[in-house]
């Protein structure tokens, strides 16, 4: 695909395909990808350094149907949907295919061990050198650098996060120069795939209501995600859409 952005809202969103997405994130050579969703662009609207992190990202993938819309809106009519999960085992695959190691940062130890068995089950020449499921509090100085120390040494290729946003987004880029592999945040991912949460079905998460199944799965965590932000990221994408000007951007000078 052409190498083009959108602005939705307060992101710059890259146009691109599962298949462009895989093939350009396993030819970095470190840096970070972010798969943007309706809450990360409100995170990102709500506050400006968040937004200069994801913009600042190497690839900005439009996992939300809603951003596929608005990028659609704003003239990338080839436009499509890069799903979060999906990119996850298409890189698991290509990783498998062409040789390279990959490692998961994030999860509980559970989450860890079972993401580790299926893909091991799933794609068995995978390598798979490195998982850790760090502290739920504030790592030290020394912590972390032990950690990315021990990341390094792993040398995985592709280091899949999965932390939540905006957590992971900050992670990844506090750890760009010092870090050897892509990173990709990868939100819930490891979750689904380890069989901790049921996806929605396809055609429901097609016609842009995932968010009604995830909300009836996690009511508690996540009623403020979808009552309060979607309905803000609805006014705003549509005052961007009632605004002149420039429709895209290309190249990734701007970042």
């Amino acid at each position: 695909m052409a190498d083009k952005k959108i602005q939705v809202v307060s992101l710059q969103t890259d146009v691109t395909d599962h298949a462009s997405a895989v093939e350009t994130i396993a030819a970095l050579n470190g840096g970070y990808v972010c798969v943007a969703t309706v809450h990360m662009v409100m995170e990102a609207y709500d506050d400006a350094e968040f937004a200069a992190k994801v913009n600042a990202a190497d690839l900005a993938v439009p996992d939300g149907m809603p951003l596929l819309w608005m990028q659609k809106l704003r003239g990338a009519k080839e436009a499509k949907r890069v799903r979060g999960n999906d990119l996850m085992l298409g890189l698991f695959e290509h990783a498998e295919k062409n040789g390279l190691k990959v490692g998961f940062y994030g999860g509980h130890d559970k989450t860890l061990k079972a993401l580790y068995e299926r893909a091991k089950t799933d794609y068995p020449a995978l390598k798979i050198v490195y998982t850790y499921s760090p502290l739920f509090r504030p790592l030290t100085a020394i912590e972390d650098a032990a950690i990315t120390d021990e990341i390094n040494k792993a040398a995985p290729d592709i280091l899949f996060v999965g932390l939540g946003c905006p957590k992971q987004e900050n992670w990844m880029a506090a750890h760009r120069d010092r870090v050897g592999a892509v990173m990709i945040g990868v939100g819930a991912a490891f979750d689904f795939y380890a069989g901790n949460l049921k996806e929605a079905p396809r055609w429901l998460s097609n016609i842009g209501l995932e968010w009604l199944f995830r909300l009836f799965m996690e009511p508690k965590r996540l009623w403020r995600r979808y009552l309060i932000l979607n309905p803000r990221f609805m006014w705003l994408a549509v005052k961007q859409l009632m605004r002149r000007g420039d429709t895209e951007t290309r190249g990734r000078g701007g970042r």
